[in-house]
């Protein structure tokens, strides 16, 4: 059913590259309500996986009552939240409520579509087991979804574990970066009929690779409550070199374990990434795509005093939020010009 046409008179690779993008500025958005959804303390309100039932909030006061009784039952309200209301549980399980319908409702605004173009036989020749993996990379996104909730509630924890938050958050970016590849692949091939996909070139490979690699020390801060060691920027707590707090964790967990460590490699790694970033953009520039340019430098410039924004003001949410934000529109762009530095000719 997934074979596609051989007539390219047949396929639509401008829809289908249109439809992704969608479905990319969706993955963007539910990676802004995770980002709320995380610090707000909501993750860990649900504490059922309910693929199909879960669809539906509770609608009637027993219902509340009866999700309110299993979250009473995990250590994060023993230990955090003792004697919260019925009305402020209803607060946080908004928010994770609202995180889980928009994977459903990617899930299915990415299969439902999918089936179609296929049954229609309106997939360009090659594109196929591309679409095929992005579905299977989103199904497994959801999985791993639920398997960080399941950490936040076994033993004494009152959080969810910051390696499953990484694999999480990470494996999002990677759907979104397939998504935005494949539709620009697709937009090329609608303008030229003939068209060779973009290659991954060197300088594009390491741009994003130290661009995943801040990410992921991101959401070991997110994971850690990193953010809170420190309201200071450049210094931490008065030095710009705390070693005194480096060494009370042994090395080299501490690399991927304590708070400090993790805060002053995500602050600091941020240079080479915006290092990397420039001459990504400058390759675009050079290959035709301004826009793609002005895309990352604008990201990357945002995303910056996001971040010093956000430790100065104690890591308020909004500004936290806007910062996660930002992380996935500059992965957008970064992509972007990926691929604009790849196009061959």
């Amino acid at each position: 059913m997934l074979q596609s046409s051989g007539s390219f008179s047949r396929a639509r690779p401008r829809a289908i590259a249109n439809w992704l993008l969608i479905v990319a500025a969706m993955i963007v958005a539910m990676v802004a309500v995770g980002g709320v959804t995380r610090l707000t303390e909501s993750g860990l309100s649900i504490t059922q996986w309910k693929p199909i039932s879960g669809v539906l909030p509770p609608l009637s006061d027993a219902q509340w009552q009866a999700e309110f009784a299993h979250y009473r039952q995990i250590p994060q309200y023993r230990e955090l939240n003792q004697g919260m209301t019925l009305t402020g549980f209803k607060a946080i399980f908004f928010w994770e409520y609202i995180h889980r319908l928009l994977g459903r409702t990617i899930g299915l605004v990415f299969f439902a579509p999918l089936l179609w173009f296929a049954i229609k036989r309106q997939i360009p020749n090659g594109y196929a087991w591309k679409l095929v993996f992005i579905l299977a990379l989103g199904g497994f996104q959801g999985v791993l979804g639920w398997w960080m909730v399941q950490s936040g509630m076994v033993g004494d924890r009152t959080h969810v574990a910051p390696g499953w938050l990484a694999a999480h958050l990470l494996t999002a970016l990677v759907t979104l970066s397939a998504t935005i590849w494949v539709a620009l692949d697709l937009r090329g091939l609608a303008r030229m009929h003939v068209h060779r996909p973009a290659r991954l070139t060197a300088v594009g490979a390491v741009s994003v690779a130290t661009l995943f690699v801040q990410l992921f020390y991101g959401a070991l801060v997110a994971g850690l409550r990193a953010g809170l060691v420190t309201d200071q920027w450049p210094l931490m707590n008065g030095r710009f070199f705390p070693s005194a707090e480096f060494a009370a964790a042994p090395f080299p967990g501490s690399l991927i374990g304590d708070p400090y460590v993790v805060h002053f490699i995500h602050r600091w790694w941020a240079w080479v990434v915006v290092a990397a970033l420039v001459v990504l953009a400058r390759r675009a520039r050079a290959a035709g795509s301004r826009r793609a340019s002005v895309a990352i430098h604008t990201a990357f410039g945002t995303q910056v005093l996001l971040g010093i924004a956000t430790v100065m003001s104690g890591v308020s949410i909004p500004l936290a939020a806007l910062h996660q934000l930002t992380g996935a529109l500059l992965v957008a762009a970064t992509i972007w010009g990926a691929h604009a530095a790849g196009r061959r000719r």
